[in-house]
């Protein structure tokens, strides 16, 4: 089995190299001797002409989801070809993205356009006490593999969370390419502009819910300078006063720098939310409260002594 190959041509299968099985239980009564021995012969051809039919593409590589018997190993080994055996079905269509090979079902329907050519270079890397595979140096791949590595079960869960977390923002990111300001910046805006209408444009008793929600806005900033041991109120009034110092139209970057509590501008620190992560918090915080509002009365289950 060669551990290092480059430019491989890669064979998908679909189907096992071994034998094949009966469906169901099966009983073989055996009078003469030479019937065993034909028996043997007919499985060995069976499998060798599987392989034949393999050899004569000429990959370097073969991975199948299915079994690989030793009878076949033995066969391909002559021919110079590595072989996997038991991939998943998600792990072969990645491979299949990623080297534009087609996954093939029976080894006769095998054609040249099915090989994989775009891996650059196969090669087995051992890491801790485990060895691992990789097709490195792709053209232009649709999927990868990302390696994670912890010193404990646990660690590695938190990782593969933290990891899933930055993939999901990117996704956003992509999808729609819009960015907030952290660091309280945009909740601190969206609060002044509401008290700036609620002020100006509304009257009565109209005007409690701009309040309302204005005040509610102030939350994420203030349990930001909470976390970083800050004044609370210093905090939040200094930058309430650098947003309401803003003209009405005017952008304001200013946020509460998560490590130290000061007040920085988030465009110079480079603190940034996808927009539509923001959106939809607010429109899920709004939608919980008018449900909760709508509770007009509690029925309680228990009964009256």
């Amino acid at each position: 089995m060669r551990r290092r190959i480059e430019n491989p041509k890669i064979l998908l299968l679909d189907s096992p190299l071994e034998y094949k099985k009966g469906e169901s239980q099966t009983n073989v009564e055996i009078t003469d001797e030479n019937d065993w021995n034909t028996m043997l012969k007919m499985e060995e051809e069976y499998v060798e002409n599987l392989c034949m039919e393999i050899i004569a593409f000429k990959p370097d590589i073969v991975i199948t989801e299915k079994g690989v018997s030793d009878l076949a190993q033995h066969f391909l080994a002559k021919a110079n070809i590595t072989a996997f055996r038991r991939l998943r079905k998600t792990d072969n269509n990645r491979i299949a993205r990623a080297t534009g090979a087609t996954i093939v079902s029976r080894t006769d329907e095998i054609q040249e356009s099915d090989l994989g050519t775009k891996c650059g270079l196969f090669e087995m890397r051992k890491i801790g006490d485990d060895w691992f595979a990789y097709l490195d140096k792709c053209e232009d791949p649709k999927a990868c593999t990302i390696v994670l590595r912890g010193g404990s079960k646990d660690v590695l869960n938190e990782i593969e969370r933290n990891l899933q977390d930055a993939m999901q923002v990117v996704r956003n990111v992509v999808y729609n390419p819009k960015l907030l300001p952290g660091g309280g910046a945009t909740e601190m805006a969206v609060a002044m502009s509401l008290r700036r209408r609620g002020q100006k444009e509304i009257q009565g008793v109209q005007q409690g819910p701009f309040m309302a929600v204005g005040d509610a806005m102030e939350v994420i900033p203030r349990t930001l300078a909470s976390n970083c041991g800050v004044s609370v109120i210093r905090a939040v009034t200094a930058l309430r006063a650098k947003h309401a110092a803003a003209a009405e139209n005017e952008q304001c970057w200013w946020g509460i720098n998560g490590d130290t509590g000061d007040l920085v501008s988030m465009e110079e620190l480079g603190i940034w939310e996808p927009f539509s992560v923001k959106v939809q918090t607010i429109k899920t915080a709004i939608e919980s409260a008018c449900m909760i509002l709508r509770i007009d009365d509690i029925v309680s289950g228990s009964k009256k002594k």
